[in-house]
């Protein structure tokens, strides 16, 4: 298959390699200055001053607070499909089906979601056992965040075996990234740490009031946006040559 480079691929390239550098960055720190990431995640801002995990905050501030206000930036259609003007109705589309989609999409969520929290409550209970500390919970926020775009253009565990969707565009928890980012720091008694989550949290809730509100806008039988012949996106091209190769 040959992968055709599209503007929104390119862009998911270019932010693939940002996280890698923020990633290696903080775990570079982590290998070799622990106790510094620790003060950081501990103590007050006015006990430290100004450091590169502060920016690091805002960078991770400003991603949701895009998501919340997108405004005019350019944004996937996975995103996009929130708005009323990117819906494009298929003709003659089977409610009854929507219903029946809708049902077992929400079902697939649930699980994910169970499995999610799961794992990140045995990352919990190695916290409260003190196994892990606050610097640890960072370095695993960090992976995540790298993780997120490898989901998106590599592989995806989620995608694969529990919401069986056909791509990101389609995916029905496309924007639960930021909660599950950001899971490890609840368990971090900081402002930067639980202002993270609950606005993760937020980010989770508008997705999906507007998902229970119209849910023909996230279905490609019902949306033509969404369908293969209209996508412009492209980004399942890489999951897509990988599966090829495999197979």
């Amino acid at each position: 298959m040959k992968i055709q480079r599209t503007r929104m691929l390119t862009q998911y390239f270019i932010k693939l390699t940002a996280r890698l550098s923020i990633f290696i960055a903080v775990l570079v720190t982590y290998l070799i200055n622990k106790p510094f990431l620790y003060r950081v995640m501990t103590k007050k801002f006015t006990q430290l001053g100004l450091t590169p995990l502060h920016l690091l905050w805002a960078v991770f501030m400003g991603l949701m607070l895009i998501h919340l206000f997108p405004g005019k930036r350019i944004l996937t259609m996975a995103l996009r499909k929130r708005k009323e003007e990117n819906f494009k109705e298929a003709p003659n589309y089977s409610e009854l089906e929507l219903l029946h989609f809708v049902q077992r999409q929400n079902i697939s969520a649930w699980r994910v979601l169970l499995v999610w929290l799961s794992f990140n409550c045995f990352w919990g209970l190695l916290y409260l056992f003190h196994i892990v500390d606050n610097a640890d919970l960072l370095m695993l926020t960090v992976f995540y965040f790298l993780c997120d775009y490898i989901c998106i253009l590599f592989f995806c565990p989620f995608q694969t075996l529990i919401m069986k969707n056909k791509c990101c565009v389609n995916c029905r928890i496309y924007d639960w990234g930021h909660f599950m980012m950001f899971t490890p720091m609840l368990f971090i008694r900081n402002f930067y740490s639980w202002s993270l989550f609950f606005t993760s949290v937020v980010v989770l809730i508008h997705w999906e009031i507007i998902y229970a509100k119209y849910p023909e806008r996230f279905w490609f039988g019902s949306n033509q946006n969404l369908q293969c012949a209209h996508c412009k996106d492209k980004t399942c091209q890489v999951k897509q040559t990988i599966k090829e190769k495999i197979s």
